[in-house]
């Protein structure tokens, strides 16, 4: 496991070095390693690790709590305006203006209450943020997603009745199950609907999901280390 990172040396050495994974893995799957983004999860890191991971030149970011968002992200955007940040956690619908005031892409999409509140929003402020639908495809129940036998009609809720901006599916596959199954799966149901964006892979197995077509892949430990509980600001 990497270790905490402290020095911007040390975290551009890493986005490097994951960088020349993905591109192998692209070789490796025939892909053109351009289409493939590197999402760098920075959740519970202070704002001088993002801050060093954006003078090594990285501009696309994940968090998990839109609580961690309010409290690192309006700085770091003030001062890096082409900066893109991902919400990949459970979004309350209590925080949703703030997710869609603050967030670029929302990942996690996942029940129709939550689809007319970003809707609402999205017109009440005039800021659009592309929307990716979470798909339990493990189908766990103490995890949040759609269910895959309910995706199609998910979908197209999302687009004829609201009018959504629906840009792909995420996918965290169980931890103790082979990931491929997983997104094979997540890649058939995107592109059986038309969409264009798939987001599954994180550092253990974003290799494996390039080879099944993800063109979003999440990695947090092998660019910032190991995480720290998340202490929100005093």
């Amino acid at each position: 496991m990497v270790s905490h990172m402290t020095s911007e040396t040390e975290i551009a050495t890493n986005i490097a070095a994951v960088n020349d994974r993905i591109a192998q893995a692209a070789a490796e799957a025939g892909r053109d390693p351009q289409t493939i983004e590197l999402v760098a999860i920075s959740k519970t890191k202070p704002d001088e690790l993002i801050r060093a991971a954006i003078g090594a030149g990285h501009k696309v970011f994940g968090e998990n709590r839109v609580q961690e968002v309010e409290s690192k992200w309006p700085a770091i955007k003030a001062d890096h305006a082409d900066v893109q940040l991902h919400l990949v956690g459970p979004l309350q619908r209590n925080k949703l203006k703030r997710a869609v005031a603050l967030c670029d892409v929302i990942e996690t999409v996942d029940r129709e209450k939550l689809v007319r509140g970003l809707v609402d929003e999205m017109a009440a402020t005039g800021r659009v943020v592309d929307c990716l639908i979470q798909v339990n495809t493990g189908e766990e129940p103490q995890k949040a997603g759609i269910l895959p036998a309910r995706i199609d009609e998910f979908v197209e809720m999302c687009r004829k009745d609201y009018e959504l901006p629906v840009a792909g599916l995420m996918c965290i596959p169980p931890f103790d199950d082979e990931p491929a199954f997983h997104f094979a799966l997540l890649a058939e149901m995107a592109r059986r609907n038309g969409l264009e964006k798939i987001s599954m892979g994180m550092t253990g197995d974003f290799e494996t999901a390039i080879r099944f077509g993800a063109t979003h892949v999440r990695v947090g430990t092998a660019i910032f280390g190991a995480r720290a509980p998340f202490k929100p600001a005093q």
